[in-house]
């Protein structure tokens, strides 16, 4: 790839993205930076973000039923879906390469990587839930 020109608004949506720890929608970048560019494209948002997947400065999250999310944290780690509210947690683990290596004992191939997601109800909506049944 050829050297990128710099950009102050891709600048601009990488610092949004690594300084917001909650998994945005390109929707949520969009409304972040807005101000400081009342004039950028949401068209825009969306090549800047997939050029700033594509450079390895951030990580896409497929959620499946929902937009997209963004991620600052590039390092392997598994991420944890609430099915009520659909926020997106990190789930750190100590040994990733574990199971990396596991699979890779009945995998005829070479696994280069892995993403695991974990689905449930957090911690929030099931205090929620539990507020409600006791009202």
């Amino acid at each position: 790839m050829p050297a990128l020109k710099y950009s102050r608004q891709r600048e601009c949506i990488r610092e949004f993205v690594q300084n917001c720890h909650e998994h945005p929608t390109a929707d949520t970048v969009y409304a972040g930076i807005k101000e400081e560019f009342p004039n950028i494209s949401l068209g825009t948002v969306y090549r800047n973000l997939s050029l700033l997947v594509e450079l390895g400065e951030i990580a896409k999250i497929s959620t499946g039923n929902g937009p997209d999310r963004f991620d600052c944290n590039t390092r392997p780690h598994s991420h944890f879906i609430c099915t009520h509210c659909h926020c997106i947690k990190d789930i750190e683990m100590a040994d990733m390469d574990y199971i990396t290596q596991k699979v890779s004992e009945n995998f005829d191939g070479e696994i280069t990587a892995h993403t695991t997601t974990f689905y449930g109800i957090c911690k929030n909506c099931l205090n929620e839930k539990n507020l409600q049944k006791s009202s």
